[in-house]
C-alpha cells in the first residue's frame, strides 16, 4: 500500500481509501465487516462514511452505515490504526427531507447535533476528518452543468461562522480535520481565505468526483490543490462501476446499483456510454481489467491524496485494491489521452 499525508494536517492516509455508502443497504452488517477486515489486512487505513449513507437515501437507512463501522470497531478495537472520516448532510429537497427536515444549516447548533450522532452511531469520541457533503448554498454539484443563481437564496450561514463551529468541536476534541466535499474553485478559496483573514481551522481536503469519465477537478481545483496543499479525495472513480464495462451493451447485472436503482445515470449519457466502450477497449487491448485500469489511472494523478474505491462483494475489494500496484504504461496513458480528447469529461 500507498500512503499520502494528507494536505496541512499530520494525518498519513493510505492511498486507497475504502468508501463504505453500501453499508446497511446493499450489504449487510456481517458483510460490511469482512470487507473492514479485509481492507484493513491490505493496508488501508482510511475509511470514509457519512450520515447520509446507506445510499440511496432514505429514512429507514439514514446512518446505517456509520452503525455498520461503530459496530466493527468495538468487536475489533482497532480505532487508532485507521484514519475516520464522516459528513454532516447539506440542505436539499425531498430526498433529504428526512435530515432534520432537509434544512441543514452549516451552523454551531446544527454542526454539534450531527456531530454528535455520527459520533455515537460510530461508536468513537472523535473524527479524524469531518466534511461538510455539500454546499449550503446553490450551486453546482452532483452532475448539475449550467450555473444559474437563485435570486431568492435565503441567508446563508457565513463561512466564517462555520468554520467557528467546527472549530469548537476540534477544540472539544472531537474532530481533528476539517474538509470539503462536492466543493467549486470559488467555494474552496472562499474557505482558505476565512480560515486566513480570522484565524480558524483550514480545510485540508475536498471530495470531489473524479474519474475517466469525470475530469473536471483538472480545470479549476487542480491548482488549488497544488499551490494550497489540499488533497483531493476522489469519490465514484469507477462512475458507479460504470467503467468496469458490466453495464454496457445494455446489460443489468443482478444486484448492481444502477440495476436496482435506474435513476442513478449521472455516468449513462449517450457520450458516457462511448467513451466508456472506448476505455474498456483499451483495457482489453492492454490485457489489463477495465476496473484496475480505471482506478490506476486516478491512483496516478499529482493532486490525489486518496483514491475511494466500494464493492459490494470481497471479490471487487479484492480487485480495487490490487490497483495500487498497477503501473500504467506509456502505451496505456497514451490511449488514455486520445479518447479523452474525444470524449472530455462526458459525466460531470
Amino acid at each position: 500500500m500507498q500512503y499520502n499525508t494528507l494536505g496541512k494536517s499530520d494525518l498519513r492516509v493510505s492511498r486507497i481509501c475504502l468508501g463504505t455508502m453500501t453499508y446497511g443497504e446493499q450489504n449487510t452488517e456481517q458483510e460490511g465487516h469482512q470487507q473492514l477486515d479485509f481492507a484493513v489486512d491490505q493496508g488501508v487505513n482510511f475509511i470514509d462514511t457519512a450520515e447520509l449513507y446507506a445510499i440511496p437515501p432514505k429514512a429507514e437507512t439514514y446512518g446505517a452505515t456509520e452503525s455498520v463501522i461503530g459496530s466493527w470497531l468495538t468487536k475489533r478495537g482497532r480505532r487508532d490504526d485507521i484514519v475516520l472520516a464522516s459528513k454532516i448532510a447539506g440542505p436539499g429537497p425531498d430526498w433529504v427531507a428526512h435530515i432534520r427536515g432537509g434544512q441543514t444549516r452549516f451552523d454551531a447548533k446544527t454542526i454539534q447535533q450531527a456531530l454528535d450522532a455520527s459520533l455515537k452511531r460510530l461508536q468513537t469520541d472523535y473524527l479524524d476528518l469531518y466534511q461538510l457533503h455539500w454546499p449550503e448554498r446553490e450551486t453546482n454539484y452532483f452532475g448539475q452543468l449550467g450555473y444559474e443563481a437563485d435570486p431568492n437564496e435565503a441567508d446563508l450561514t457565513p463561512i466564517h461562522e462555520t468554520l467557528k463551529a467546527l472549530e469548537q468541536q476540534v477544540n472539544a476534541g472531537k474532530i481533528r480535520y476539517i474538509g470539503l466535499s462536492n466543493e467549486t474553485p470559488w467555494g474552496i478559496m472562499q474557505f482558505l481565505n476565512a480560515a486566513k483573514s480570522y484565524n480558524l481551522p483550514s480545510i485540508v481536503s475536498v471530495q470531489n468526483p473524479y474519474s475517466l469519465l469525470n475530469r473536471s477537478y483538472e480545470v479549476g481545483c487542480a491548482e488549488i490543490s497544488h499551490r494550497e496543499n489540499i488533497g483531493l479525495l476522489a469519490y465514484s472513480p469507477l462512475g458507479f462501476g460504470v467503467l468496469t464495462g458490466k453495464y454496457l451493451n445494455n446489460a443489468e447485472p443482478a444486484g448492481a446499483r444502477i440495476t436496482r436503482w435506474p435513476h442513478y445515470k449521472r455516468y449513462s449519457n449517450e457520450q458516457a456510454v462511448a467513451a466508456t466502450t472506448a476505455y474498456v477497449e483499451l483495457a482489453q487491448q492492454q490485457q489489463l481489467d477495465p476496473a484496475q485500469m480505471a482506478l490506476a489511472f486516478v491512483n496516478t494523478r499529482p493532486f490525489l491524496a486518496a483514491n475511494i474505491i466500494g464493492a459490494t462483494s470481497l471479490a471487487q475489494l479484492k480487485t480495487n485494491i490490487a490497483s495500487i500496484e498497477l503501473e500504467l504504461s506509456d502505451e496505456v496513458l497514451s490511449g488514455i489521452a486520445d479518447i479523452h480528447q474525444r470524449y472530455a469529461n462526458p459525466a460531470p
